[in-house]
């Protein structure tokens, strides 16, 4: 397949087509495409197939199976009834916030002397840092409990049980050959029989205040305000699960399914001014609308300012004190994306100038003084994209410390981000290369590093001779995975409306996407857009017509008005408009033979 002039060649990787999919349709009356995507997914029982299609909240695993959940919670309800001080100490990502958010108001629901921790992304950096530990231990924390972080963090592990502090430490990433000491660990991963290795903080947070609630309930059923709050909590999970792009099927599926259902009637008056900021009261909200538009003005906190501005959104019972920090937000976020867009087109003339273009580099590495802390894991995952590299950004900012004398310096210290590309774990290639690295975390897609300026130059070269040896010709060559290739015919508005069953979307359920080869223009594309970089075409197999729109597609328009035929990958749907409904392809990708 040939592309046109400008744009970068995607390989099409197109499924084959299932024997077995007609067996499943007719188990489940549905059509053979929707049961060609569930098998594509690997749903291949009617079983699993009929609860993936209709998740229900009483298939979430229940808590007590949740490693440590049990003993976590009882030491957390002995420190309430001790009227004990109890800190939960968070990440800085939405994932965090959710998980802070879920976890402090059940506490505050049951009377706990309670209060929380957010470290700051740029003075401080990712996870439990010994500085926060001490100042915490001087406010009076008797018992630490951190969520979506600390399972690496041995030194300050170490440090909360001298000072006295009890630790209860919630993660979800992934795991080193050893454990930090702590009283309680609570994650997924610690027994390999948990069904949901994949669950993010937010899940294990849920699960945990699930836990609290059935420690602290005498009957079988919760009592009111617990039972409320545990709905409004499945949509703080549910955001928190699809913000950290964790894979949405089992159990992550059946949570975020049930919480996006919620959302729009949840009472916690913080989600109300977050929906109503970005302008989505009274819309069915989607997978799409958390990721793109709720959270970014959410980590907007964290990456333009503090972090805690968010949970204090989340955690609010004024509904006008709720609405000015949302609009706050929502004003940060516009700032950011300014800041994003700057940063990415200073990364991109870099990779240039160094290079890190050129077919044989299989890693890139970049790191600038100018470059704003709380952004660079964004640009990151867009390099990552754009170039099929991992990548890792590093800045550069002057960070306030504390020696073990007590006496206060500043020195200069990079904290980098790193996003990676399927198949290759970013945090095992991070591993192999941090001898030089001052503290490090993640997992396999995503990775938070802080490295003394001087050697980032010697980590970038373990890390590309790393990737040289572990990653594939074929795995820097951007894909497009195509779930069927079909005649325009097949996409009825009937089709299109029964693939929304598939929703929510996301990491291991992504929106199906096909192709129909041999197509050709209906009539002439027209560039449209407030900058004409978007294309609209109209297209036919001769016996169905089919009008498609581009997205920054514009400069395929000679190409097209070249060639009589062409193939085209698109996700359907259906455009509503002026009271009409008509099946409209977004267009992936346009190949010509």
């Amino acid at each position: 397949m040939q592309l046109a002039a400008g744009m970068q060649k995607k390989q099409w990787i197109i499924q084959p087509q299932d024997a077995n999919a007609s067996t499943l349709a007719r188990a489940l009356r549905i059509s053979q495409l929707l049961a060609q995507i569930l098998i594509n997914r690997g749903i291949i029982e009617p079983g699993d197939a009929s609860v993936f299609l209709n998740p229900k909240l009483t298939q979430l695993i229940r808590p007590e199976f949740m490693p440590g959940a049990q003993a976590a919670a009882k030491k957390i309800t002995e420190a309430i009834d001790k009227k004990q001080r109890i800190t939960v100490y968070g990440d800085y990502d939405v994932d965090g916030i959710t998980s802070v958010a879920i976890l402090w108001q059940i506490l505050t629901l049951l009377g706990a002397d309670v209060d929380y921790y957010i470290p700051h992304r740029i003075d401080e950096g990712y996870g439990l840092n010994q500085q926060a530990i001490r100042k915490l231990s001087e406010n009076g924390t008797n018992l630490l409990v951190t969520v979506d972080c600390g399972i690496t963090a041995f030194d300050s592990a170490r440090l909360v049980q001298q000072l006295g502090i009890e630790l209860i430490i919630t993660d979800h990433h992934q795991l080193t050959e050893k454990l930090p000491q702590a009283d309680v660990i609570v994650h997924p991963a610690i027994d390999k029989s948990y069904e949901n290795q994949s669950s993010a903080g937010a899940m294990v947070a849920f699960k945990l205040a699930w836990a609290i609630a059935n420690t602290v309930t005498a009957g079988a059923r919760l009592e009111p305000k617990l039972r409320r709050f545990m709905v409004d909590a499945t949509s703080l999970a549910a955001m928190g699960t699809i913000a950290d792009v964790v894979d949405l099927r089992g159990e992550n599926r059946i949570l975020t399914s049930y919480g996006l259902k919620a959302l729009p009637d949840c009472e916690l008056p913080g989600i109300r001014a977050l929906i109503e900021s970005a302008n989505l009261t009274g819309k069915e909200l989607g997978s799409f609308h958390i990721g793109f538009r709720l959270a970014p003005i959410l980590n907007a906190a964290g990456r333009m300012g503090h972090a805690r501005l968010a949970v204090e959104l989340l955690t609010s019972d004024s509904t006008a004190g709720s609405a000015k920090i949302a609009e706050y937000l929502k004003q940060q976020n516009t700032l950011r994306q300014k800041c994003e867009k700057k940063i990415l087109q200073h990364a991109c003339k870099m990779i240039t100038q160094k290079g890190l273009n050129h077919p044989d580099s299989k890693s890139i590495v970049l790191a600038h003084k100018d470059w704003h802390t709380g952004i660079v894991g964004i640009v990151a995952s867009r390099l990552a994209e754009k170039f099929h590299r991992p990548t890792i950004m590093f800045s550069m900012p002057t960070r306030n410390t504390t020696n073990d004398g007590g006496d206060s310096s500043s020195r200069t210290i990079a904290q980098g981000s790193g996003r990676s590309i399927p198949g290759f774990s970013l945090l095992d290639a991070i591993t192999a290369c941090s001898r030089h690295l001052i503290n490090f975390g993640g997992h396999k897609m995503a990775a938070g590093i802080t490295i003394e300026p001087e050697n980032i130059e010697q980590f970038a070269a373990q890390l590309e001779d790393y990737a040289k040896k572990n990653i594939k010709e074929d795995d820097i060559a951007a894909k497009l995975q195509i779930d069927a290739v079909a005649p325009l015919g097949t996409f009825t508005k009937q089709a299109v409306t029964e693939l929304k069953r598939l929703e929510p979307f996301g990491q291991g359920n992504p929106p199906p996407t096909f192709a129909t080869k041999g197509v050709r223009l209906a009539a002439r594309p027209r560039a449209v857009g407030a900058k004409g970089d978007h294309l609209q075409i109209t297209i036919t197999d001769n016996k169905t017509v089919v009008r498609c729109i581009g997205f920054s597609f514009a400069k395929y328009e000679k190409k097209l008005l070249e060639n009589e035929f062409f193939n085209v990958a698109f996700q359907p749907q259906i455009n509503q408009y002026n009271g009409n409904s008509n099946v409209e392809f977004v267009l992936l990708d346009i190949a010509f033979e």
